[in-house]
């Protein structure tokens, strides 16, 4: 099936997932979310602890997460990523239904499975009255009989945090050692009971917990039950990256797996990055949802330094290209037109103050200069590394009746002078980075005869932040920049400045332009 490309494809629409996913989508990325619908807290009824949403159900905050996302121009794919692979410079990634899709960017926020204890009737409550994080239940739980179902060596650290929401808590050890000898008095001293033996079931009466079972067949009253479980990261389609989920520990104790990343979800992949439970296993909805937001803004940067880098590729390439003849030549032939027609505006102004004579019309292109100095007197080399405009220049002439006062020359001055003595040199709007512009205007500025007028006119540099017709802005100039490499003993300076004029942007718009404006007589 046909492949697209986003920025970033999110695997996993919770709320670390759509949290990224919103991020990216307002900072102008394409974004793809991939979601299998199995979010941990389904079993819940509400989720808690995330200011100005507390008790929101948890499928209510996926779903205005979802519509705020597409609102911002992400895409929504439900099937599961079962895979990933390197593709040069970014993954495919496969979904279960054989679909493909590529991003150059992967944030992975599949979250992690809860492995309860073996207990028959326990997974069916769970989320209900069977819990574990007192932040996430502890308030609704309240004041309950709640026994704290012995897993490991925190299931002592746990029965001090839920004493602090009811005063009637409870160790149920399950076949672990009693607590030794300094517990022991800590748990007393706070009147939490330990119960022994092996707990082998739930009680329920009218959808409600009333006990716990133990092997001996005793019952043990309870509204609640806290079983801590292991977490175990969803990390299938990590794996196939090489990234496997790696034991996570704390006080010695091994509660599950986790995928390693620094704090912005970055992992040792270049290129992937994770959020929420997948790799923090204690982050509640809004901790998630921040992971989420943290690793999109480091991917974001990412991709803005990668585009940065390919810019710059460009911008070097295009520099070192769009000046040969092959270029001219494929620019011309790529439209019957590719000026207005008409002279350009500051030679129109500033020749007729000249005694016509010799004139060079250096870039001539298709010949609007040219021919309009032949109309008034001038003899006229046109000179231009295109043979595709010198035709049409040399059609334009014969067309304006003046191709005997015409000479067209199809050159690249820099690497063959003008050569010959001209009354007027013009250089319309040629645009060079500055090492070739300053050989060549010195060549210019050779081949005007004593008493001739150089005269160059450029976009001036203070377009760049109106109008960036020509964002190149090295090689823009200031007429005073070209005036100073002029030999002061042999030149008198006529004009430098900026000089404004009327000009039609892309939008239609009529704004002011300024060019760069350069008149200056060669002393005879």
């Amino acid at each position: 099936m046909e492949e697209q490309t986003y920025d970033v494809v999110v695997i996993g629409g919770g709320a670390a997932g759509l949290s990224g996913a919103l991020a990216l989508a307002r900072s102008r990325r394409s974004v793809l979310v991939v979601d299998s619908g199995e979010p941990r807290n389904a079993p819940a009824a509400h989720m808690h602890n995330y200011l100005g949403r507390d008790g929101t159900p948890p499928a209510e905050l996926l779903a205005a997460g979802r519509a705020e996302v597409l609102g911002y121009g992400a895409e929504l794919l439900t099937g599961r990523a079962e895979s990933a692979v390197r593709d040069g410079d970014g993954f495919r990634v496969a979904i279960d239904d054989g679909r493909l899709v590529r991003g150059r960017r992967l944030l992975v926020t599949t979250g992690l499975v809860d492995e309860l204890p073996d207990i028959p009737g326990l997974a069916g409550r769970w989320g209900r009255d069977v819990a574990h994080c007192p932040y996430c239940h502890g308030w609704e739980l309240r004041d309950r009989r709640i026994g704290v179902l012995a897993t490991g060596p925190l299931s002592l650290l746990q029965a001090q945090m839920w004493r602090q929401l009811s005063p009637h808590v409870l160790i149920l050890l399950n076949g672990r050692p009693a607590p030794g000898a300094e517990q022991a008095e800590e748990l007393a001293a706070r009147g939490i009971p330990v119960v022994a033996g092996e707990v082998v079931g739930v009680e329920v009466s009218g959808d409600r917990m009333t006990g716990v079972r133990l092997a001996s067949g005793e019952t043990i009253a309870v509204d609640a039950l806290v079983a801590g479980p292991r977490f175990t990261a969803r990390s299938g389609v990590l794996e196939s990256l090489d990234l496997p989920a790696e034991p996570f520990e704390m006080h010695g104790h091994v509660l599950g797996s986790r995928i390693p990343a620094d704090e912005t979800g970055a992992t040792r992949v270049p290129g992937v990055w994770v959020a929420g439970n997948v790799t923090n296993l204690g982050a509640t909805v809004v901790v998630a949802a921040a992971g989420g937001q943290t690793a999109a803004a480091a991917i974001n940067m990412d991709l803005i330094a990668e585009d940065t880098r390919r810019a710059v590729d460009a911008y070097r390439e295009r520099i070192s290209t769009m000046f040969t003849e092959e270029a001219w030549e494929q620019r011309y032939r790529g439209r019957d037109a590719i000026w207005s027609g008409r002279p350009n505006p500051q030679l129109v102004a500033e020749a007729p103050g000249l005694t016509p004579g010799r004139a060079l019309d250096v870039g001539c292109g298709e010949g609007a200069d040219t021919v309009w100095l032949a109309e008034r007197g001038w003899e006229v080399t046109g000179v231009d590394i295109s043979t595709v405009a010198l035709e049409r220049a040399a059609g334009h002439a014969a067309g304006a009746g003046v191709a005997e006062r015409v000479t067209f020359r199809h050159a690249d001055l820099r690497a063959d002078p003008p050569g010959e003595a001209y009354d007027l040199v013009s250089a319309q709007f040629m645009h060079l980075p500055p090492e070739e512009r300053r050989e060549l205007y010195a060549r210019l500025a050779a081949a005007v005869a004593p008493g001739g007028t150089l005269l160059v006119v450029g976009h001036h540099p203070s377009d760049l932040a109106t109008f960036a017709r020509h964002h190149f802005p090295d090689m823009l100039f200031t007429a005073e920049e070209i005036a100073a490499e002029l030999d002061p003993e042999a030149w008198k300076v006529v004009t430098a400045e900026a000089r404004p004029r009327t000009a039609t942007d892309p939008d239609g718009r009529v704004i002011t332009v300024r060019d760069a404006v350069l008149v200056a007589r060669r002393q005879g």
